[in-house]
């Protein structure tokens, strides 16, 4: 026997007069599912299985009549197909007739004018902007309807199939474009996760299709974390450009960096009016610009030789000049691992945990959001003590030998 049934607040969690979610109940040989209809009324505005006392009651009505119907036609064909009845294509019909009844945009077209207003700093727009480029190119997340579990998987596979923008320089130099990598395919699913998180808030969607794949996408571990060792930082720090140049600043920005654990985003928000001199030493504790985290910073003795170098400001430069100078200067050092801003931070986390510094303070400097981001950072110095271990190791054998 199969019966299909609006019911109000089904889960009893909204309070007296709240509202509470209408949803189809669905009984097929006395087991029942729920789907959501995607409209919520008070206790007093449903009564006698018809929404009343209400300007829109007529309207809400009607829609609850075509769900009604949809998903009664559906259930009729499987029946008459030998189909078994799906819940997924019963939602894709309920959501089919919230789209048909609203004004609101499509997607894609709501995801354009949420962007601007997410308050980003210029990295993590690019990240959205891009994002929303891929979505553009997948196609399939056109509509609200289109957010299911099973186009999420698919969005997943699109993005394991593409290959990463090269930059001008690497275009020149020849270089081929790799896949994504997993901790880039990670930052794809978290901005859309984000982004329908952001729609569900405003009553758009009736629940995150992500909500029920946890842990299905996740970022992936990196082999390593590139970091200088001291004898690599002292041989950057040994490099003098001429000053005035975009490479002279692109050095000292890189050590105020080292020495700090700023990120590029961070520096260029620096303001020495935020610190306080005490004892001879400046301190400071703020919030991240990117996660709006706390962190603790206190300016060491090379860091401080930067900024009055500028008159205790941080030297401008943009992010792409900055990282094309850096591979010039990491060149001209003789370090063999590419320099870019981000690896600066690396190396404060790994200059810091070297020399004694507890990973809680060190997680506190960084202003992690917590300490299992840290913790990576012991774990290559650890990986980097076996290694010379191994070293030993196999130098001893071939001793034996």
């Amino acid at each position: 026997m199969i019966t299909i049934k609006i019911v109000h607040n089904w889960k009893k969690k909204a309070r007296k007069n709240e509202d509470a979610p209408l949803d189809m109940r669905i009984t097929i040989d006395r087991k029942s599912y729920y789907l959501a209809t995607g409209v919520k009324v008070k206790a007093s505005e449903w009564i006698g299985d018809r929404v009343v006392n209400r300007p829109d009651a007529d309207e809400l009505n009607k829609l609850l009549y075509i769900m009604n119907g949809r998903a009664y036609e559906e259930v009729q064909a499987c029946m008459a197909e030998g189909r078994t009845i799906s819940m997924v294509e019963i939602k894709k019909q309920l959501w089919a007739v919230n789209e048909e009844s609203s004004d609101k945009p499509t997607f894609l077209v709501w995801v354009n004018e949420q962007i601007p207003m997410l308050r980003l700093c210029d990295g993590t727009m690019k990240h959205y902007r891009t994002v929303e480029k891929r979505l553009t190119e997948f196609g399939k997340f056109r509509k609200w309807s289109d957010l299911t579990t099973e186009n999420i998987y698919m969005w997943d596979a699109f993005l394991h199939g593409l290959k990463r923008e090269l930059s001008d320089a690497e275009k020149k130099a020849g270089k081929k474009a790799d896949l994504l990598s997993e901790a880039t395919i990670h930052v794809y699913h978290k901005c859309l996760k984000a982004l329908i998180n952001r729609a569900e808030k405003f009553g758009l969607i009736a629940a995150n299709p992500y909500n029920r794949l946890r842990g299905e996408f996740g970022r992936g571990e990196k082999e390593n974390v590139e970091y200088l060792t001291e004898e690599e930082m002292e041989a950057f720090m040994s490099l003098h450009p001429l000053a005035g140049t975009q490479m002279a600043v692109a050095r000292d920005l890189f050590v105020f960096q080292m020495f700090t654990g700023l990120s590029y985003s961070d520096t260029q928000e620096f303001n020495i009016g935020n610190y306080k001199k005490v004892d001879g030493v400046w301190k400071h504790t703020g919030t991240r610009l990117k996660t709006g985290k706390p962190f603790v910073s206190q300016l060491l003795p090379p860091a401080v030789e930067v900024l009055e170098r500028y008159n205790m400001q941080i030297p401008k430069i943009g992010n792409a000049d900055y990282n094309h100078a850096l591979k010039a200067l990491g060149y001209a050092a003789r370090i063999p691992t590419p320099l870019h801003s981000h690896l600066a931070r690396h190396t404060f986390a790994t200059y810091m945990l070297r020399n004694g510094v507890k990973i809680e303070n060190l997680s506190k400097m960084l202003g992690h959001t917590n300490i299992i981001q840290t913790q990576r950072y012991a774990k290559v110095l650890a990986q980097s003590v076996h290694d010379e271990y191994e070293k030993i190791n196999i130098k001893l054998k071939n001793k034996k030998k």
